[in-house]
């Protein structure tokens, strides 16, 4: 084994592919936007196409289940891993429309498979007094993945002057022989309790879907044009961009695992509401920024606002059925992922008369989502009595 028996635990694997992922996807999503701008002439509308088709495999996460009647989540998990780095080193040989459009969808699968499975194996294997804490932990690793990712890519393009193509087939290769070095050292892992392998859809899991489709909708405009604005209004470089990104991960490094510890004590429904307000005064200010030192400043709160969400997981793992995480996992990335497959395209249209409704649209999402708050119970758990109801009825069909 190439590490200790000692090591090997499920915390430990989650906690590796937690670094692993952001090292790969960091890479690809940092030299994304000067990539299709210098080397295959994007505008805006063909940047908006790009990143709807990049979250079609997230509306069709609700498939994993079905994979997972021939695969089990862990090495699903490690070979969605494979998957990505796989497509990221190739997304530097084709550089062109078509070729951007292919590697992405490649790229993409494996990282919303991985996604959907890590989201779930992660649910099943930390205690419900431990999750907010260790998420937080997770997004630590995940910080310093993509600083170190952040850092090389400045290194390598902007001292050693290295090329799109060389630094994409390094990240994704290094991704890779981690990945396998993976598949090597952990032992298949029995998860606590025997999961559904059916789509499960419920009544009682409705705040959870509805604040999920916000927070999907929502994240789309920054990921896909916050950092857009960075580059086209702003002229940020290869190097600006990392810089920007390194800042980010930095106070994620410092914050996040403490952010997770102090939402494990305060009511989820308090967490979610300071983090709408926020992000609606954030895109209200995206809409009027014309300096390039404030657009980095909102991009950094934004980043920070992240951490947050967290919550929602939370509160999801508390009122859940322990069977139903495998199949809600992929149910719920499929529904954070409906305006995300349409959002870029349209509101790429949209960026061209004028970028500031865009973010203007954002902060309507996060008012939406505010909104929603208002039903989410202070102490949210699984009702008990529902529970034995529901028990019962099976029984007396069966």
């Amino acid at each position: 084994m190439l590490i200790s028996e000692k090591l090997r635990t499920p915390e430990n694997l989650l906690l590796a592919m937690a670094f692993i992922m952001p090292l790969v996807f960091s890479v690809w999503m940092a030299m994304l936007n000067n990539f299709v701008i210098e080397q295959a002439n994007f505008t805006g509308i063909e940047i908006g196409i790009l990143q709807s088709l990049r979250e079609i495999p997230g509306f069709l996460a609700f498939t994993a289940i079905y994979v997972l009647l021939f695969i089990k989540e862990q090495k699903l998990a490690l070979l969605s891993l494979g998957l990505t780095s796989l497509g990221v080193a190739a997304t530097g040989f084709f550089p062109s429309v078509v070729g951007l459009y292919l590697t992405t969808v490649i790229m993409s699968v494996g990282f919303h498979y991985f996604e959907t499975v890590n989201q779930s194996l992660t649910l099943q294997w930390i205690s419900k007094d431990k999750t907010a804490h260790f998420l937080g932990r997770a997004l630590s690793v995940k910080s310093i993945a993509s600083l170190l990712a952040f850092g090389s890519i400045w290194v390598l393009m902007e001292q050693f002057e290295w090329s799109y193509q060389a630094t994409y087939l390094l990240f994704g290769g290094i991704a890779l022989v981690f990945t396998i070095a993976l598949v090597i050292s952990f032992p298949s892992f029995v998860p606590p309790v025997e999961q559904s392998r059916r789509l499960i859809l419920r009544k009682r899991y409705l705040l959870f879907y509805a604040l999920t489709f916000f927070s999907g909708a929502r994240r789309q405009i920054f990921v896909v044009f916050a950092g857009f604005l960075m580059v086209e209004k702003f002229n940020y470089s290869v190097a600006d961009v990392s810089a920007l990104f390194m800042i980010n991960y930095v106070f994620n490094w410092l914050f996040a695992a403490k952010i997770g510890k102090f939402i494990g004590r305060v009511s989820e429904r308090h967490v979610l509401r300071f983090e709408y307000i926020g992000l609606t005064i954030l895109f209200i200010l995206y809409g009027l920024v014309e300096n390039a030192n404030i657009a980095a400043v909102l991009y950094v709160i934004d980043h920070l606002f992240f951490a947050l969400a967290i919550a929602i997981k939370t509160y999801f793992q508390k009122i859940a059925l322990p069977e139903d995480i495998a199949s809600s996992a992929g149910v719920s990335f499929s529904i954070n992922h409906i305006a995300a497959v349409v959002i870029p395209a349209l509101l790429g249209m949209v960026w061209i008369v004028n970028s500031s409704w865009v973010f203007y649209i954002g902060a309507g999402f996060a008012c939406c989502s505010l909104l929603l708050t208002v039903f989410m119970p202070l102490s949210p758990k699984l009702n008990v009595e529902f529970r034995k109801k529901e028990k019962a009825l099976v029984q007396q069909v069966l």
